[in-house]
Parts: C-alpha cells; structure tokens; sequence
C-alpha cells in the first residue's frame, strides 16, 4: 500500500524564533572566538616584525599578517552579519510577544465585560435611588424620635429666651458683689469658726488694779486668778 499511495511524510516543525536566535549566537560566538585568535596571531606577527631587520624575512612575515589581517576582516564581516540577524531576531520576538499580550489582555477584558454585563443585570439605578430615599426617611424619623425622647418634662414651653437672658446676666451681677479682693465668692470661702466671747457677750477681764501695792505685780494662778500666798494657807 505505501508502494501505490506514498508513505506520510513526518515533516519537523518549523523552528521557533528562540532556536533560531539561539543557533545563529552560538554562531556568532563561534566566529568571534576566531577573531579573537586572530588577534592573537597578529600581535605576535607585530612583535617579530620589530625584531626583525628590513629584508626578505621581515617581507614575509609582513605577507602572513596580511593574510591573517584579511581573515580576521572576513570573520568580523560574518560576525556583524549574525549579529544584525539576532537583533531582527529579537524585534520580531518582542512583536510577538506583544501580540500575545495584547490576545490575552483581550480575552479577560471580554470576560470581564461579561461578568459586568450580568452583574449591572441584578442591580438597577432605580432600586438604588428607592433605598436611598428609605434611608433619608428613616435617619429624620430617628432623629424626631431622638429629639422627643431628649424633651424635658420639667421646663415648660412658652418660657421666654429674652427673659432667660435676664435672669442669667442678673446672677452674674450678684456673683460679681459677693466676690472679695482676692477673686474668690463668698459661697466658695471657708467656713469661719465662730467666736465664743462674741456669741456669749462676756465682759473682757479685769486689767486694773488688783489691791497689790503699786509697783508690784500681782502673781496669777493658772487660771488666771490672783494667787493665794503660802503663808496664809499653813495658817
């Protein structure tokens, strides 16, 4: 049967672009590891160049680094080209990745405007508007309430501000007389404890003459009262 039909070609898959940048640096790398001994091989012709006198063998030696020098051109040529195809390379792989960014920023931006789309289907501006007309209604009955229960039974209504007023600005006035020199109200001083000769209305003590002869003082007891002399109490 394969005779007749032809066997299925197995074809490779073409390769990605980071296989390709991938083999044309390692080529690149390869060429400048040429360059590099070139290099090397030119220094070396240099130093024997300076060592040698003018002649045949300096002539040569001459020959040879051309020819390495014409090598090391070819080399640095191939590796500029490489290169120049890596940065194509990359540029076209950034482009790709970008587009590939774009596709899935797409395909969540359409999910996302579905799931939005079902969502705004539940809600309704004018549901939204209703419960915040509820809401106002509610917060002023509850502060009514609030004021009705703060109400004060005591205080009758038709009492006058102005009048109020008054009363208040004449109690100032009564504060201000009873304050004494040193700022403080009488209602807010210490109590002073009353005096006992005030209260019962003794008469001072005697300070006159005490029946002493004059120009000697009387002695007193502890109680204040003239002393009694010795003698007269053995007697």
């Amino acid at each position: 049967m394969k005779r007749i039909f032809g066997a299925k070609n197995n074809k490779e898959p073409p390769p990605s672009i980071q296989d390709a940048s991938d083999r044309i640096n390692k080529r690149g790398d390869s060429v400048e590891d040429k360059v590099k001994r070139l290099d090397a091989e030119l220094c070396k012709y240099k130093d024997q160049i300076k060592r040698t006198r003018p002649g045949p063998a300096q002539e040569a030696i001459k020959a040879r680094a051309m020819r390495v020098l014409k090598q090391k051109k070819m080399y640095e040529g191939q590796r500029d080209m490489l290169y120049n195809q890596t940065f194509n390379l990359d540029q076209v792989s950034f482009a790709a990745e970008g587009l590939k960014d774009a596709q899935q920023t797409m395909t969540a931006l359409k999910s996302a405007n579905k799931e939005l789309k079902g969502m705004m289907k539940t809600v309704k501006i004018q549901d939204i508007d209703n419960l915040q007309d509820d809401m106002m209604d509610l917060m002023d009955e509850s502060s009514e309430i609030q004021e009705t229960l703060g109400r004060s039974y005591s205080v009758p209504d038709d009492i006058d501000e102005d009048d109020l007023l008054g009363e208040l600005d004449a109690l100032e006035a009564d504060m201000g007389n009873e304050t004494e020199a040193d700022g403080v109200p009488s209602y807010l001083q210490p109590d002073k404890e009353p005096d006992l000769n005030d209260e019962l209305n003794l008469p001072p003590a005697p300070m006159g003459h005490t029946g002493a002869p004059p120009g000697r003082a009387q002695a007193e007891d502890e109680w204040g009262l003239p002393a009694v002399p010795r003698a007269s109490l053995r007697g």
